[in-house]
């Protein structure tokens, strides 16, 4: 899932002069910051460490989603990457994605896209699709949950993967993002949890399946004054073997790692207020391309 992990998330660049290209204040110096450093020459402070324990935490709590999603990766002896008879790493497109004059998806099932091209492209924008929705606050009610994966999950595959995340989203999971037993959030705050993909390449082709690589950025945390648990950004890569199955791509096995992650921004952390404001204000994308 992405979710996965206590899931999965990101950080943000700092702000940029006009001059993306290393000028400070228009003085076009090099800035060096040295180990240990409390000031970068320039009088900016540095990342609050504070800031940095709190994405730890936030990392640490979408791991516990990550592993129960890794756990679905192992059921079918298919994995990902390299080897086997057919396209690996080492062959794959890794050109950037462009506009190819081919109409996006106009289908929809439930609230996620469907209707993808049965070729690569059509893979890697329905794995992108999908670990949206997997990343998604809806995995958190079991209703959502389950329709969630009847739309984007292989027939044969679904109720493996309903009973693995039935077992991860538990209780305790739930307490950890300080969230109610029944996975909603307190009063007054408000539960974020949101999968951004930043990139995908097909890594696999063989026996009839494509396995996809989609690097992703994400949040998740409640947004409330005086909030424990509060939203955190992280990077991760979501691998999602998939099929074609009654016309669409659909998931086999799924799986979650860390990074690749850039180096932490030291742009001022947003309020809370600020945070679920954003949240509520811009819809997700639909990576139908």
């Amino acid at each position: 899932m992405s979710h996965g992990d206590e899931r999965d998330y990101r950080s943000e660049p700092g702000p940029r002069t006009e001059d993306p290209y290393s000028t400070i204040g228009g003085t076009r110096q090099t800035r060096t910051r040295l180990p240990g450093d409390d000031n970068d020459g320039y009088g900016r402070r540095p990342v609050r460490n504070t800031r940095s324990l709190a994405m730890v935490v936030g990392v640490v709590v979408l791991l516990i989603a990550a592993i129960a999603l890794a756990n679905l990766g192992g059921g079918e002896g298919k994995g990902s990457g390299a080897g086997g008879g057919g396209k690996d790493s080492a062959t794959a497109g890794t050109g950037p994605t462009a506009a190819t004059g081919t109409k996006p998806v106009q289908g929809k099932n439930g609230t996620i896209a469907a209707g993808f091209a049965h070729d690569e492209q059509g893979a890697q924008s329905a794995a992108a699709n999908y670990a949206v929705a997997l990343g998604s606050a809806e995995m958190f009610d079991k209703a959502q949950r389950d329709a969630i994966l009847d739309a984007i999950i292989a027939p044969a595959s679904v109720e493996r993967f309903r009973t693995t995340l039935d077992t991860a989203y538990s209780p305790g999971f739930f307490a950890n993002l300080g969230l109610k037993d029944d996975g909603t959030a307190p009063v007054g705050f408000t539960f974020i949890s949101r999968t951004t993909p930043v990139g995908t390449k097909v890594v696999k082709v063989a026996d009839g399946r494509t396995t996809v690589d989609v690097w992703c950025t994400g949040l998740i945390g409640l947004a409330g004054e005086g909030s424990t648990k509060p939203v955190t950004d992280g990077w991760f890569t979501i691998t999602t073997e998939l099929e074609w199955v009654e016309g669409d791509w659909k998931i086999v096995t799924h799986s979650q790692k860390d990074g690749p992650a850039p180096v932490d921004g030291d742009s001022r952390a947003s309020s809370a207020e600020e945070i679920a404001g954003a949240v509520n204000g811009f819809g997700g994308f639909t990576y139908a391309r």
